[in-house]
């Protein structure tokens, strides 16, 4: 169980890394004008946060359920 919520915490952080990249492009997509774009970026950007907080939420229910066990 301890593993899974490594794994969990991982991926959240993946998920931080996309959500600064896709606000990297969304500044560009600005910059240059370019609104349907970023419409787009600001979408994933905020895809990828939400699904970072999922993976840290369920990092610590399983955290909580593993200690539980124990």
């Amino acid at each position: 169980m301890r593993f899974t919520s490594k794994q969990m915490q991982r991926a959240a952080k993946k998920c931080e890394k996309n959500e600064k990249d896709q606000k990297n492009k969304l500044k560009q997509a600005i910059e240059k004008g370019n609104i349907e774009g970023a419409r787009i970026y600001g979408e994933n950007a905020i895809r990828e946060k939400n699904q970072a907080l999922n993976y840290l939420r369920l990092s610590s229910r399983i955290d909580a359920v593993s200690s539980k066990i124990e």
